[in-house]
């Protein structure tokens, strides 16, 4: 069932918001200090073209660097993301076939609100598998 949804999804959603999600990345590697947020873009669009069967954990080594990037991640592009994601998820769970693709923009704010410091792990995954 989780290819299905993932393929659905792809059509649908995934392409698009990779491209957005890898633009970025690119983007964020011009100036040498944006490459942790261009990093965690293509951690975010490989994520948003297979979300089903994956979820987000908080890593426990982030320190306070990550907490300080996530805070100008939220100022400089962060909110704007999330109430892309906010808009979306609702316009998919308005009908019963697209509620979990509308749950799926829903489970990507927290990584997309705040990336620095999360990880992306399949949901049966050991705790120390990451990507």
């Amino acid at each position: 069932m989780r290819t299905v949804l993932n393929v659905i999804w792809l059509v649908f959603s995934g392409i698009w918001m990779a491209l957005g999600y890898a633009v970025a990345g690119l983007i964020c590697f011009i100036p040498i200090v944006t490459i942790p947020w261009g990093l965690a873009c293509f951690r975010i669009a490989r994520y948003s073209l297979w979300p089903f069967g994956y979820r987000v954990t908080d890593r426990p080594d982030a320190g306070i660097f990550s907490g300080i990037g996530n805070v100008i991640w939220l100022i400089v592009a962060g909110i704007w993301i999330t109430i892309g994601h906010i808009t979306a998820g609702i316009a998919f769970c308005i009908t019963i076939i697209g509620i979990p693709f509308g749950i799926a923009h829903f489970k990507m704010i927290p990584v997309s609100l705040m990336p620095l410091g999360r990880e992306i792990v399949p949901t049966d995954a050991n705790p120390g598998y990451h990507w």
